[in-house]
């Protein structure tokens, strides 16, 4: 897991718009029901953000993750991964056995519900989809840059690139993947050895993946948090980084809005 109940995360300078949000419940297309948290911008940039949160599922974090993105003209929306085991009510993150759920989920469900987050921000008017994902959810994200999505980019921050307890990861799936990547790392991962990070790199380089992979020295899991005063350099690169990618992914008809 990335971060505790009461992590907020870092802000990315004055908001450029107005935003407003609301939580729903989205429908899989195994009919399944999960949650989701979505933030409109006041002006739109044309290009949406789905938002993968770590091992916990949806919380508070990802909330207002949405609304940073809302303020800079970006519709997001972060997805829960544990509607068919939890339900869609808002949870006690404190007491939440989340390791159970987790070893509920399949990759069939996952899938479904990244497509439906994805359809739910086209319907809002997004021509464009970028994931966004952090651990659990950037390992998910880098995967959702499989054609199947069709998804304009995929940015992850310390998702596990590997095989992991047998499954294929990302670095394995690199031949299947199309969408542009965008992967951060902290340089102080103990979990994520830089012999890892730089395997994945060289196998979407051998499948003519488009992306770009940043580590920062020293900085170790869960680096981007408001709280990890040390790495607020790390964190403001981040977000200009994220930004930067989002921008090259907006529409050419929205470019400028």
């Amino acid at each position: 897991m990335c971060y505790d109940a009461d992590a907020v995360p870092p802000i990315h300078g004055a908001p450029v718009t107005t935003a407003g949000s609301t939580r729903l419940p989205l429908t899989s297309a195994d009919g399944a029901e999960f949650a989701a948290y979505l933030s409109r911008p006041g002006r739109a940039s044309g290009t949406g953000v789905l938002v993968l949160p770590d091992n916990r599922g949806l919380s508070g974090f990802y909330e207002q993750l949405t609304v940073r993105l809302a303020e800079q003209g970006h519709h997001a929306l972060a997805i829960d991964y544990f509607g068919r085991t939890a339900g869609t009510e808002p949870r006690d993150p404190d007491a939440f056995p989340f390791m159970e759920h987790l070893g509920a989920l399949t990759r069939d469900g996952l899938y479904a519900d990244i497509a439906a987050g994805a359809d739910r921000l086209r319907r809002e008017g997004c021509a464009a989809v970028v994931s966004l994902g952090f651990c659990f959810g950037g390992r998910m994200a880098f995967t959702s840059a499989l054609p199947r999505f069709g998804l304009a980019g995929a940015i992850g921050l310390y998702g596990y690139p590997g095989v992991l307890f047998g499954a294929a990861g990302p670095t394995q799936l690199a031949p299947e993947l199309e969408a542009p990547i965008l992967a951060m790392f902290g340089g102080g991962d103990e979990g994520i050895p830089a012999d890892m990070v730089a395997a994945f790199g060289a196998a979407l380089t051998d499948a003519g993946v488009e992306h770009e992979i940043v580590t920062y020295p020293g900085a170790p899991h869960g680096f981007f948090e408001l709280g990890m005063e040390e790495f607020a350099g790390a964190c403001a690169d981040a977000w200009t980084r994220t930004l930067a990618f989002l921008a090259g992914h907006r529409p050419a008809a929205t470019a400028g809005a």
